[in-house]
């Protein structure tokens, strides 16, 4: 299993139609397959600047990557991700 997050913040004030919009659009990539356990979070922690995260399951690297490259995820990237995120970290885990 691989564990793949990413912490974020957005462009936009906290609680904004941008915000919402935005988020509506990520929870469509449950839709791609391979994907499992997929939940956005708010992020608390007063150590940490991110304001968002996104964490969703694959079984496998392949599914990873057939994730990565399928034409709904590569959408969400060029017409929501990059105009709409000011930063990111992305990680991928798996269970040691």
């Amino acid at each position: 299993m691989i564990r793949h997050t990413v912490a974020f913040t957005l462009n936009h004030s906290a609680d904004s139609a941008e915000e919402s919009a935005f988020m509506n659009e990520a929870r469509a990539l449950t839709a791609i397959p391979g994907v499992t356990k997929f939940e956005i979070l708010r992020q608390v922690s007063p150590k940490c600047d991110y304001r968002f995260g996104i964490s969703m399951e694959f079984v496998d690297q392949a599914e990873l990557d057939a994730y990565a490259a399928h034409p709904m995820h590569t959408e969400f990237v060029e017409k929501h991700w990059i105009p709409n995120v000011s930063d990111f970290q992305e990680i991928d885990y798996i269970t040691l």
